[in-house]
């Protein structure tokens, strides 16, 4: 017995310990990436306005027509090549349609082949084959899975993908506007405030990545400072041309 309980014992462990972080990043990297992008951007452009020594309001305009400007550009950019690929998908998912229906032999011998190579005994590799390809839409998945690398019941909804690039591009794009709309009259609560944000995008990247949070919102605040050092100084040496 307590052979079978050491046993059983460690099969939890193993189930429990033996778990894998989202690596496709799910929601969180195109969230966090989408807010990354409004911050940057939008921090550049705001400091690029003030660098050119204008009035706040300005300031304050260049950064909600940034916000907005941006945001619809995203979402718009990315309902499109997110529709665009679903369309190339069916597209191809019906090609194999076709094929299953017309070559349903050809297609048995080629799924049988597939398996034979992973290592799966001919004999064995071709019943497998047989009994999956007995209902021709679960045929269709597992073509589509091994020979487009899809699933046909997972595709990604265009209005879905532009939804989230909107938000999420809006949310960081208001970070350095908020202080001017809260009373500020100032550039650097905005640069402080956008700074914070970057470093804390940075973090949440590292949820998806090998990296430590704090090396990854560093090198988050190092670039998106960067940026906006830069387009401050253009602004300043524009508005001095000018």
């Amino acid at each position: 017995m307590s052979i079978i309980d050491t046993e059983a014992a460690l099969h939890v462990a193993h189930r429990d310990n033996h778990t894998h972080r989202d690596v496709n990043g799910g929601w969180l990297r195109p969230a966090v990436f989408g807010a990354m992008d409004g911050l940057v951007s939008n921090l550049a452009l705001m400091t690029g306005v003030a660098g050119g020594a204008v009035s706040q309001q300005t300031i304050v305009i260049t950064g909600l027509a940034g916000l907005a400007a941006g945001a619809f550009s995203m979402a718009a950019g990315e309902y499109t090549s997110v529709a665009s690929q679903r369309e190339l998908v069916q597209a191809e998912l019906e090609v194999e349609r076709g094929e299953l229906r017309k070559h349903p032999a050809d297609e048995l011998d080629e799924l049988a082949a597939l398996y034979e190579s992973r290592g799966v005994e001919p004999e064995l590799a071709r019943e497998v084959a047989r009994q999956l390809s007995r209902d021709p839409e679960q045929a269709l998945e597992i073509h589509a899975r091994e020979e487009l690398g899809i699933d046909p019941d997972d595709l990604p909804s265009p209005v879905v993908a532009a939804v989230s690039s909107f938000g999420s591009f809006a949310l960081g794009a208001l970070l350095p506007v908020l202080p001017y709309l809260l009373g500020a009259t100032a550039l650097w609560p905005a640069v402080a405030l956008a700074l914070s944000g970057l470093f804390a995008c940075g973090a949440l990247v590292a949820r998806v990545t090998a990296r430590s949070w704090w090396y990854s919102g560093l090198r988050q605040l190092v670039l998106g400072g960067t940026a906006a050092a830069l387009t401050y100084g253009l602004g300043a040496l524009f508005g001095a041309a000018l």
